[in-house]
């Protein structure tokens, strides 16, 4: 497999062609965060990897280029808002490859909270294909709240070539998430 170094990002795009109408607007957010000369957020963007794709796209010119970037990354977001659709996009696809064939963590990022402390109470929130691997435990994942400083430390710290969550429904403690809030 290739050097996975990146962190992928999934949203649903809510078939917006207008991105500022979708969860997208939470992706844009990110990539403003590590631009910033004065904001310590920097990632490796797996989407920067390989060539652009449109929504208008070909499905499987976009399965393709997920695959790509998913084969490169070495964790995988999933920002998760009230407006996250419980089938039909390709958030539901990008979710099934990154926990079943690439094995990576995923980090569970839920907009519009400040702490997550019992995941499973924002269950209406996942896609099927996230519950289904939440429930079977083969999901990877943490769950932290859309804060920068909560989320650049999962990105540090789980990835396929690091330390792992070790469950479906981790979280930090409390404590730990309002220090990182704190800063």
């Amino acid at each position: 497999m290739a050097n996975r170094t990146g962190t992928y990002i999934a949203f649903d795009g809510l078939g917006k062609t207008n991105p500022t109408e979708s969860d997208f607007k939470y992706y844009a957010t990110m990539q403003a965060w590590s631009a910033g000369k004065n904001i310590d957020f920097k990632f490796v963007n797996s989407h920067d990897k390989t060539a652009a794709v449109r929504d208008t796209s070909l499905r499987s010119t976009l399965e393709s280029r997920i695959r790509e970037r998913l084969a490169a990354s070495k964790n995988c977001i999933v920002i998760l808002s009230d407006d996250t659709r419980k089938t039909g996009s390709m958030l539901s696809y990008e979710i099934e490859k990154a926990v079943d064939f690439y094995k990576i963590p995923l980090i569970c990022v839920y907009v519009g909270y400040n702490t997550i402390n019992a995941p499973k109470e924002l269950s209406n929130r996942w896609p099927n294909s996230l519950t289904a691997r939440i429930n079977n435990g083969t999901a990877d994942a943490i769950h932290v709240a859309f804060k920068k400083e909560i989320l650049l430390t999962a990105i540090n710290q789980f990835s396929v070539n690091n330390d792992s969550p070790g469950g479906s429904l981790v979280t930090y403690k409390k404590e730990a998430q309002e220090r990182m809030n704190s800063k």
